[in-house]
């Protein structure tokens, strides 16, 4: 199947390169192997990890067709040189597609930012709105609930497999991904910190009682919570704090893009699949249109809490709450919508008897809102 961004993708090919991003094992590589085939250069796939891959790309030597992908590229310690060179001079030959399971926005580093010469993309594990045509909602909501939304566990849907392939995983991220681009020894410590993390999906972190827990320094913490966002194993979600005086600002939240990677309760394992979906759309319309938008929860010193809000160019978009089977309207989203007039305030609800709307708040079954969120 096509993935979303397969045809805006195509349409960014004519004009600049184009940089992939994403979690491992998410999809980038059968992506790019699709767009090669529509360029009809199936031959031009170079992975940096294959040492012969590696002398053919050094040395320059692929054919004449027009695609070039060029798969982890980004483990080259010259590689943002080495890319801005072939593109200058070859891009009226040959079209580039670079593709990483690192956040290749973060790892241009230093010199020439390449600005002008690419577009950025990232995919994202499927989702209810990014389905194979074989699976029907239901079954893919079972499946994301319980194995997560990434291609090997998701087809196959049995839970020993994802097991094993999580576990995979996580020790090609923590042995390859992190070591040959963070050189940090800490590895077993990160592991450690991902096995808190897993049972705090949803919940405040205070990165002092991480640190506390570990029996290392904060800014130890902070720095591995940020090396596995670079390594797009969790995203944080950051408090919202606009035209509230009384707004916690410090504490974040963490979600994980599989959703099987959740140690908690159902609930938190939905809100982590809700977080997942909202984050997905969120970045494809930065991506595809140049809006600014960002994700946020918001509590106060009260303790008043909405799920999540979502900003477009800083004006407040939506409010969201979700929750597994509760039809009665959340007090903290009456009370949030009336203070912050967002365009709409929504309560996601994953078994929903029925649909109702109160003034301006909306109580929409998830799986149908989630499905039409692309």
């Amino acid at each position: 199947m096509d993935r979303l961004i397969f045809q805006p993708i195509l349409e960014d090919l004519k004009s600049k390169m184009v940089f992939l991003g994403g979690p491992r094992q998410c999809g980038k590589t059968y992506l790019a192997k699709e767009l090669l085939k529509s360029f009809h250069s199936e031959k031009n796939y170079f992975n940096w990890d294959s040492a012969d891959d590696r002398k053919i790309v050094l040395a320059q030597k692929w054919g004449n067709e027009k695609l070039i992908a060029l798969d982890e590229i980004h483990k080259y310690p010259k590689w943002k040189n080495f890319v801005k060179g072939i593109y200058d001079t070859q891009k009226e030959n040959h079209n580039f597609i670079i593709t990483g399971s690192a956040r290749l926005d973060i790892y241009k580093r230093g010199g020439d930012s390449m600005f002008g010469r690419y577009h950025y993309w990232r995919l994202h594990p499927f989702t209810l709105s990014e389905l194979p045509k074989k699976i029907s909602v239901e079954e893919a909501f079972k499946r994301l609930m319980r194995v997560g939304g990434f291609p090997e566990p998701f087809l196959d849907g049995s839970e020993q497999v994802a097991r094993r392939w999580r576990k995979e995983r996580f020790d090609l991220i923590l042995r390859e991904d992190i070591r040959d681009l963070e050189r940090v020894n800490e590895i077993q410590n990160i592991s450690l910190l991902v096995d808190l993390l897993k049972t705090r999906v949803g919940s405040l972190i205070v990165v002092s009682n991480l640190a506390a827990d570990l029996q290392v320094a904060s800014n130890t913490v902070k720095r591995w919570i940020e090396i596995l966002e670079r390594m797009y194993f969790i995203f944080v979600v950051r408090p919202y704090t606009e035209k509230l005086s009384r707004a916690i600002s410090k504490p974040f939240k963490i979600y994980f893009y599989d959703n099987a990677d959740v140690e908690g309760d159902e609930g938190a394992v939905f809100e982590n699949l809700v977080a997942t979906h909202l984050f997905k759309k969120i970045q494809f319309i930065e991506d595809s249109q140049g809006y600014r938008q960002q994700l946020y929860f918001i509590r106060d010193k009260e303790g008043r809490e909405i799920d999540f809000a979502i900003t477009k160019d800083k004006k407040l978009e939506f409010l969201i709450e979700a929750k597994l089977s509760e039809e009665e309207i959340s007090k903290n989203l009456t009370y949030y919508s009336e203070k912050l007039n967002p365009m709409r305030s929504l309560q996601l609800v994953a078994n929903l008897k029925r649909e109702y709307k109160k003034n301006k708040l909306e109580v929409l079954s998830a799986k149908d809102f989630l499905v039409n969120l692309s």
